[in-house]
C-alpha cells in the first residue's frame, strides 16, 4: 500500500478551486487501486493534509497524470501559499479497538 500525502496552506478558494477539488476527488475514486482518504487540519499552523491511500504506484501515478489534477497543480497559487506532497510505501498498520479503523487500513498487513 502506498499514500500520497498532500499539505498546503490556503489561500481564498473560488468556484474554480471547489469544482476542480470536486472534480480530482471523483477522478480519484474511480481509478482501480484507489482505497481511501483522510483529511486534517492543524489548527496552530493553519496548514491542511490530504492523505490519500493506493494499492500500487501505477493506482497513484493515474491520478498524478490525470488531466483534472494536471490543471489544478498548474493553477495552485490561485489558491495556495505552498505546499508539499510526501509519498510513501506503508510498511505496517495497527491499533487497539479504541479508535475505529477504516476498512483500507485494517487490511493492510
Amino acid at each position: 500500500m502506498y499514500s500520497s500525502t498532500f499539505i498546503f496552506a490556503k489561500k481564498e478558494y473560488d468556484e474554480d478551486f471547489y469544482r476542480l477539488d470536486e472534480a480530482i476527488a471523483r477522478a480519484a475514486k474511480d481509478i482501480p487501486g484507489y482505497l481511501g482518504e483522510e483529511s486534517w487540519e492543524n489548527p496552530g499552523t493553519g496548514l491542511i493534509s490530504n492523505v490519500y491511500y493506493w494499492d500500487s504506484l501505477e493506482a497513484l501515478q493515474a491520478l498524478i497524470q490525470h488531466p483534472t489534477h494536471l490543471e489544478a497543480k498548474a493553477r495552485q497559487a490561485n489558491w495556495l501559499d505552498g505546499y508539499q506532497v510526501v509519498i510513501s510505501q506503508v510498511l505496517k498498520t495497527y491499533g487497539d479497538a479504541g479508535l475505529p479503523q477504516t476498512h483500507f487500513l485494517r487490511q493492510h498487513p
